[in-house]
């Protein structure tokens, strides 16, 4: 009998299941600071501003005060409170007369909030009929930003939409992007902050009303800084 071998062959067994006791181990440290993040990585910059960071006058657009069209908007204010740190609802006019609803819901923990605040949950809460919702890309002089686009109406007033998420500091386009980042910031002990951008215009041609969507959010970027225009769409982040 080789007992040479034999030990040999032991040991080699020993190490490898000394290997994944270790690697289980690591694992389980890993998923520990994880499931437990503690800082809020909102807290480690300058204090956001939904107001003060989107200009009410910029390119061809400015405020419109809100008679002609009422962003949708279900939830209480007793509830926006709860699940948003703010929340940012305006009506924008350009001198043809085109009018952008934006809405901006801004959460320091984003931990699954802002996805009570998507357009398919909180426009069929207000009666609307999502007709069509597809993903694509809003291509801007800074980068792309995956987005979903509805169609919806609500009896004569059909309102086609833009949206995306942020989660920290990249634009998402699923909910394993989503985990991905927190997962990203949770190695760190981190909790990431989230918005949602969204806008709409009350208008029965959706073509023109995305081209208008984009046309309004190119020029609200423009007028931002570097670091608001990276809070709000991600862009700018290597």
């Amino acid at each position: 009998m080789n007992t040479g071998a034999a030990n040999e062959g032991e040991l080699m067994f020993a190490n490898r299941i000394a290997i994944v006791i270790s690697a289980l181990m690591i694992i389980a440290s890993v998923g520990a600071v994880v499931a437990r993040p503690t800082i809020k990585a909102a807290d480690e910059e300058p204090p956001i501003s939904l107001e003060q960071m989107i200009p009410k006058e910029f390119g061809d657009w400015r405020e419109e005060p809100q008679r002609f069209a009422q962003v949708v908007n279900p939830q209480t204010q007793e509830l926006l409170d709860k699940l948003y740190s703010q929340i940012l609802s305006r009506v924008y006019i350009n001198k043809e007369g085109y009018r952008i609803m934006l809405s901006l819901a801004y959460g320091t923990n984003q931990r699954g909030s802002l996805q009570a605040h998507k357009p398919e949950v909180c426009y069929p809460a207000q009666g609307f009929t999502i007709d069509k919702q597809v993903t694509g890309q809003f291509t801007s002089p800074y980068g792309e930003v995956p987005v979903k686009r509805l169609s919806s109406h609500l009896g004569v007033r059909y309102e086609p939409v833009t949206y995306w998420f942020t989660v920290g500091d990249k634009a998402i386009e699923s909910g394993t992007q989503k985990r991905l980042v927190e997962l990203r910031f949770g190695l760190t002990g981190r909790i990431p902050d989230g918005l949602l951008y969204r806008v709409s215009s009350v208008d029965r041609d959706e073509s023109r009303a995305f081209t208008m969507q984009d046309d309004f959010t190119t020029q609200l970027l423009n007028a931002v800084g570097p670091a608001d225009r990276r809070r709000l769409s991600g862009l700018g982040v290597t």
